[in-house]
């Protein structure tokens, strides 16, 4: 069952994302700028732009990077014109994934998810199929060792819908989207650091998938996140990590 840990797979989801760091700045820069364009240059002002800058620092992308992104976006029209579009499918397992996506054409990126899905056994899903198995939600979570006791108190004092811990010591808080902003500043003014924080699509249940059935789901995932129209891929899948 170690395999299954929460914390095993954290750490897992972690390395393949410092990995990908490159891909991911250049699809970070892509959602700074466009939050820019349609709410204009404040953060503070403009939420859309605060998570983007939220996800940019957490990805350790250089402050220079990110004003640049805004100062493009804010400018003259530049560049190609972005809209968001999710998609809903299935992978391995019957395991759900949603797969948000910023494009500048919808035929191109429907057919390269749609593509990704069918060669490597998952489907494409009508809208509304998979959705009302996730929750829309600021999350954080903490590694084990931190006080439960502080990470409860921040939390409930600044606007935290839940918080739990599981037998590993994964402490993981949730809030609604328009708090998440709120809930990180109180959390980084306590000295509290999540290992992973965001808003996200939370999956409401799990299929576990181990040996071959992982290694296929996490195929898909990766050549999914690959796409550069990908922005984020939610699923309801757990990835066995052992070898």
């Amino acid at each position: 069952m170690a395999g299954h840990s929460k914390w095993a797979n954290i750490q897992h989801r972690k390395g393949r994302q410092d990995a990908k760091r490159g891909k991911l700045w250049t699809k970070i820069i892509r959602e700074i700028t466009v939050a820019a364009r349609a709410g204009g240059p404040d953060p503070d002002a403009n939420p859309a732009l605060r998570l983007a800058w939220d996800k940019a620092t957490s990805a350790n992308m250089p402050k220079d990077n990110i004003l640049r992104a805004i100062q493009r976006g804010a400018g003259t029209e530049d560049g190609a014109n972005y809209e968001d579009i999710r998609y809903e499918g299935y992978g391995i397992g019957g395991a759900a994934l949603i797969i948000d996506c910023m494009t500048d054409n919808r035929q191109r990126t429907v057919s390269e998810v749609r593509h990704t899905l069918s060669k490597h056994g998952g489907n494409l899903g009508q809208d509304g199929s998979v959705v009302f198995m996730f929750k829309h939600c600021g999350q954080f979570i903490f590694a084990p060792g931190t006080s439960e006791e502080h990470v409860m108190d921040v939390a409930l004092d600044n606007g935290a819908d839940d918080v739990q811990t599981d037998e590993e010591g994964v402490i993981e808080v949730t809030c609604e989207p328009g708090d998440y902003a709120t809930l990180k500043q109180a959390f980084d003014a306590a000295g509290l650091q999540a290992e992973i924080h965001g808003v996200v699509m939370k999956a409401l249940s799990k299929v576990q998938l181990a040996g071959e059935d992982a290694e296929r789901m996490q195929k898909i995932i990766d050549l999914l996140e690959d796409l550069d129209d990908v922005q984020e891929v939610f699923t309801t899948a757990v990835l066995d990590e052992t070898e």
